[in-house]
């Protein structure tokens, strides 16, 4: 077995023992249980995908943190998390931080593996590599929110509010949606710096990822105009 694989095996046994002492005893078990649809999906996915498309060790522990405070959050409720009362004593906060700390952390920890899919699938460089990475995490989180949302109303309403943690927050999506965010721009900036430092082709990519090719043409209904000319064009050779 590579090196590298062993490394996936650590990162997986570490993740299922968390998993293990999570799914023990939980404070609420219909809680958990919704809490860990996603894990019994995604985990599979990043298993799988890992065979085909596999990703940097980076990535994987990243997605390996994220995903042990999840089911941390997921053993006592994000509400009810220890360590996210400590956090509330720090800041003199009015409610267990911890699911700000996790939200926080879906932004910083996946931005990161985000931009590792993005840039190898779509061969994106300079500005873009380090702003779609951001929006596409803003994006994912506003998604989550909407899962949650559904999660609690349509498979079990009566855990729903234990399931949400919003602890009477009116805005508690809004502000969720937002650390997410400036998790992911934090995590960004920091990549941008290290690149700056160690990248030999930084300021060239950056300088090619916002210039236009002397080809460039408006696009809309030049473009299309231009589609039905070729295919025209096509069916008239045919004839």
């Amino acid at each position: 077995m590579k090196k590298i694989e062993l490394y996936h095996l650590f990162l997986f046994v570490v993740f299922l023992a968390f998993w293990i002492w999570a799914a023990i005893e939980p404070s609420y078990r219909d809680g958990w249980l919704l809490e860990n649809y996603l894990v019994f999906i995604f985990v599979p996915i990043i298993i799988i995908a890992g065979f085909y498309f596999k990703l940097s060790k980076v990535s994987y522990t990243l997605i390996t943190i994220f995903m042990i405070l999840h089911v941390i959050g997921s053993h006592y409720t994000y509400a009810e998390v220890p360590f996210g009362y400590i956090i509330q004593d720090w800041f003199g906060a009015d409610r267990n931080m911890y699911d700000r700390l996790v939200h926080f952390g879906f932004g910083f920890l996946l931005a990161y593996p985000v931009r590792e899919i993005f840039m190898r699938l779509t061969k994106a460089r300079g500005i873009w590599g380090y702003y779609f990475p951001v929006e596409l995490t803003f994006a994912f989180s506003a998604i989550y929110e909407l899962i949650e949302w559904g999660a609690a109303a349509v498979v079990n309403p009566e855990a729903g509010l234990a399931f949400l943690g919003a602890q009477g927050d009116i805005w508690d999506a809004q502000k969720d949606m937002a650390l997410a965010g400036l998790g992911s721009l934090i995590s960004m900036f920091i990549v941008f710096i290290i690149n700056a430092i160690y990248n030999p082709n930084f300021k060239s990519d950056l300088r090619e990822s916002i210039s236009m090719s002397r080809n460039d043409a408006p696009l809309g209904e030049v473009k299309l105009r231009k589609y039905i000319k070729q295919k025209y064009v096509r069916n008239q050779r045919n004839i």
